[in-house]
């Protein structure tokens, strides 16, 4: 295309300097009139050429600047990622993270399935299933399919256990997978630590969340169970949550590199205590509970204010639960199943 408009004002230049030299060479008057009523012809359309010429560039400025004002495809994506950023910059971060086995795979999807149709408002919750290194062969090629599928596991390095440190590995390892320059600060408000028999309703807990303190914050289920003060004794390990600032601290803190063995729970509070921590606590007592059956001092009927769910050990347990927060109720009719 450049090349043709080139071309185009090169040659009228070219036809008018051989018509200059033809005039200037002695000639007849017949073919010098010819000669004269040429050269004014192509003078003509040089002069037009020119006009169209500064039109034809005016005309690709303006397009040129029409383009340029209209974003791309990528720069349009971006301001969509800065605007999601902003609107999301008030919303609860909060990271949960399943205490688990490597051989689990049935749980992990059922879970999945569980937290998955779950959308609360006003939250960014990402669930990680949490489990210490892998021993088995079978092991390195199921765990590694999950992961590529649904990207949603950490693997500590630890040796597997409950009550030996797996809690500590977890809390202190966060810090280095987690804080970015490049995202929020602190990357979660908060971090819960939960069991992989717990049901936790997460819009109740966003609920919960929202009044709290961002910092120094201890949350969960006061223990013994018949107590309601939060700064007696710890939380149990059903599910307790912790501010952001107390995940660094247990990276930092010497106390709970010296104390790790014990009942996870009553170590983590072990450690709150010896370390003056967790000036914010709440007990969230009795919006979580352990299942009705069999009646303890620590069970509780359900009930529509639930927070969590604990001891679903069962299948049936957990089908009793989920039946009684009808947890279906938005599925669409559709002529592809008949579910009664």
């Amino acid at each position: 295309m450049s090349f043709l408009h080139s071309s185009f004002r090169i040659r009228p230049l070219q036809l008018v300097l051989v018509l200059i030299h033809m005039i200037m060479k002695p000639t007849r008057p017949g073919r010098r009139r010819f000669i004269v009523s040429s050269f004014c012809f192509i003078v003509f359309l040089c002069i037009l050429a020119s006009i169209n010429e500064v039109r034809f560039d005016s005309l690709l400025k303006f397009g040129r600047c029409a383009l340029s004002s209209i974003p791309s495809q990528s720069s349009n994506s971006s301001s969509n990622n800065f605007l999601a950023t902003n609107s999301s910059s008030d919303q609860i971060r909060i990271l949960i993270g399943i205490l688990t086995l490597p051989d689990h795979y049935h749980k992990r999807h059922f879970l999945r399935l569980i937290y998955g149709t779950q959308s609360p408002v006003g939250a960014k919750i990402d669930l990680k299933f949490v489990f210490c290194n892998l021993t088995k062969e079978d092991q390195t090629i199921l765990v590694a399919l999950e992961i590529m599928r649904y990207d949603d596991i950490i693997i500590l390095n630890c040796k597997e256990n409950m009550n030996k440190g797996k809690t500590y590995t977890y809390f202190s390892s966060l810090p280095d997978l987690f804080n970015s320059s490049d995202g929020p600060s602190p990357p979660y408000h908060y971090v819960l630590k939960a069991d992989d028999d717990t049901y936790f309703r997460l819009s109740n807990l966003v609920e919960s969340l929202r009044p709290l303190p961002r910092e120094d914050l201890y949350y969960g289920y006061v223990i013994p169970c018949p107590s309601m003060d939060p700064f007696v004794h710890y939380m149990s390990g059903m599910g307790y949550l912790i501010s952001w600032d107390i995940v660094e601290w247990i990276r930092e803190s010497e106390i709970p590199k010296n104390h790790l063995e014990g009942p996870e729970d009553k170590v983590f509070g072990d450690w709150i205590r010896e370390g003056h921590r967790a000036k914010n606590r709440y007990n969230a007592k009795w919006s979580m509970y352990n299942f009705p059956e069999p009646p303890t001092r620590c069970t509780h009927e359900l009930w529509p204010d639930t927070i969590a769910v604990h001891l679903l050990k069962t299948q049936e347990k957990w089908i009793r639960t989920l039946q009684y927060f009808n947890v279906t109720k938005s599925l669409k009719p559709s002529k592809l199943y008949h579910i009664p």
